[in-house]
């Protein structure tokens, strides 16, 4: 059987890599050293999977223009403390060599820096499995489509054969924005009804169950 798809774009926070309980303690311990509100945990896994600053102007909506340098620099701090601790998923490495083995064109589209996201690609062992990425210091935040849209053109490969699979309803409203199918990670940062919401071709609860449905429909 033809493949269905010939791009996947993977998220990386929260769908790869085991790290939303990390960013939202780094939100967290920001906003202490400022001696700001801490956002409440459904606020600040919310922001997941966006540009940096515009995450953090989504947990913390009143805080003053001018002070928003300071709470990034905070939080870079606390984050990079813990950064070499955060592992991919279980089954994670594993799933992506075994797609690259497949023949698959396999993307990043993340909230990360460019710097971040290449750092975290060197530790995990899989960065040569990726044809391309794209980071949200260089195009406009999720849930807006360019992303995708650069990945596509890089790449060469239509919407109709790209598969969008992401842990936040960011990833998902990209991939619709785009003209994009997605996969929904559970397991991630964002809740599974609002996940299911945005109309995922399937929710998966661990990297397994997402490994078998790919098997089979990819």
């Amino acid at each position: 059987m033809a493949a269905r798809f010939e791009l996947l774009v993977f998220d990386w926070d929260g769908t790869l890599l085991d790290s939303a309980g990390a960013i939202v303690g780094a939100i967290n311990a920001a906003c202490s050293d400022l001696g700001l509100p801490i956002p409440g945990e459904e606020r600040a896994r919310h922001v997941i999977g966006l540009g940096l600053r515009e995450a953090l102007r989504h947990a913390l909506p009143d805080l003053p223009e001018s002070r928003y340098p300071l709470i990034v620099e905070r939080y870079r701090h606390h984050y990079l403390l813990h950064d070499h601790e955060l592992q991919l998923f279980d089954g994670a490495a594993a799933l992506i060599a075994e797609l690259a083995g497949a023949g698959f064109l396999l993307a990043v589209a993340t909230g990360k820096s460019r710097a971040g996201l290449d750092r975290a690609l060197r530790a995990s062992g899989v960065g040569a499995c990726f044809h391309a990425s794209r980071c949200a210091d260089e195009c406009l935040s999720k849930p807006h489509p360019q992303m995708l849209e650069e990945l596509m053109d890089e790449l060469s490969v239509q919407p109709g054969r790209t598969l969008m699979i992401g842990d936040t309803t960011h990833d998902l409203q990209m991939a619709k924005n785009a003209g994009v199918a997605c996969l929904a990670a559970a397991y991630g940062a964002h809740p599974a009804a609002a996940l299911d919401a945005l109309g995922p071709l399937a929710r998966f609860q661990e990297i397994e169950e997402m490994a078998r449905w790919l098997r089979k429909n990819a």
